[in-house]
């Protein structure tokens, strides 16, 4: 897939027909994941190619009073971008999504960005908005004189799946209910790095994970994960927060890996998060927090095999 990064409409320089997908595509979930393929699937039987225009960020930034969450993400770009091209889309425009780009009127992107993307068909969700008045799917019909594809809700448990939808499961730790409505594991990507090394001590040595991107993280609690380090995956079990039970105050990542003894400090490490076990807790003393961890590598090693 190629990545093309403009400023505006004034750098497109497509050439080519193409099918266009529009939309932010944070987390390339299963509605995501549908508006992709109907394009594939037309432009396969067109003889065409699949091109997106999307924003490296959200578009929230331009009307949304700030908060560090309106930086985050549910994949990072390297990941977001593999899932792209898994997904089969041969181009990717990202554009930064700007006062002026919002200032488009729904005819000035028709003309600049849809037509500057030579698109014959369009593909857009039941729910896209677009322009400075946000017109929606409808109007986008009535400007464009090639084909609009409309894509209708994907749902799950009765509820449209959305990224609003994911990131609030996440909040809530829920990521197995995150990883179904992703339709690929959650991750967390990031640098192993040194920590207290009190793991070690107590026979739970850990894998203390430094965060590269600005995605996500699960409540404090803790995890079934896989982790994945030196090109190979491993079971672990893994907690974020604060280590109460030792009177911890900084956010923490710790993975105990199963089975794995090397020290891999200053290596990348991705964390894949299964299914939350339990709640962060302050325990009285070492025994009980022994014990609760048995507990917990138990439910972790056997994790997969009750389903």
């Amino acid at each position: 897939m190629e990545i093309i990064e403009i400023n505006d409409y004034r750098d497109l320089n497509q050439q080519e027909p193409t099918v266009l997908v529009l939309g932010y595509f944070d987390g390339i979930h299963l509605g995501h994941q549908a508006l992709l393929q109907r394009a594939r699937k037309i432009a396969d039987q067109e003889g065409l190619t699949v091109t997106v225009l999307t924003f490296p960020e959200s578009p929230k930034l331009a009307f949304a009073r700030f908060s560090l969450d309106l930086l985050l993400h549910l994949t990072s770009p390297e990941q977001r971008y593999q899932l792209l091209a898994d997904h089969g889309v041969d181009r990717l425009f990202l554009t930064p999504f700007t006062s002026e780009f919002a200032s488009n009127q729904p005819e000035q992107f028709v003309e600049r960005y849809i037509k500057g993307l030579k698109a014959q068909v369009l593909v857009a969700g039941f729910d896209y908005h677009f322009g400075n008045c946000r017109a929606d799917v409808t109007t986008l019909a009535e400007l464009f004189d090639g084909r609009v594809e409309v894509v209708e809700a994907v749902t799950m448990g009765g509820e449209k799946i959305s990224s609003t939808r994911i990131r609030q499961a996440i909040k809530e730790g829920n990521v197995t209910l995150a990883n179904q409505l992703l339709g690929h594991t959650f991750t967390t990507q990031g640098l192993v790095v040194h920590g207290d090394a009190r793991g070690r001590t107590i026979g739970y040595p850990t894998a203390n994970l430094a965060p590269y991107d600005r995605v996500h993280l699960p409540s404090d609690g803790v995890y079934v994960a896989d982790v994945e380090v030196g090109g190979r995956r491993y079971r672990a079990m893994t907690s974020v927060g604060k280590n109460v039970t030792f009177d911890g105050t900084e956010l923490r990542i710790e993975a105990h890996i199963f089975d794995f003894e090397d020290f891999i400090y200053g290596e990348s490490m991705t964390i894949f998060w299964l299914e939350k076990i339990r709640d962060m807790i302050k325990f009285d003393g070492i025994e009980a927090l022994m014990e609760q961890m048995k507990s917990d590598e138990a439910y972790s090693l056997n994790w997969g095999q009750h389903d």
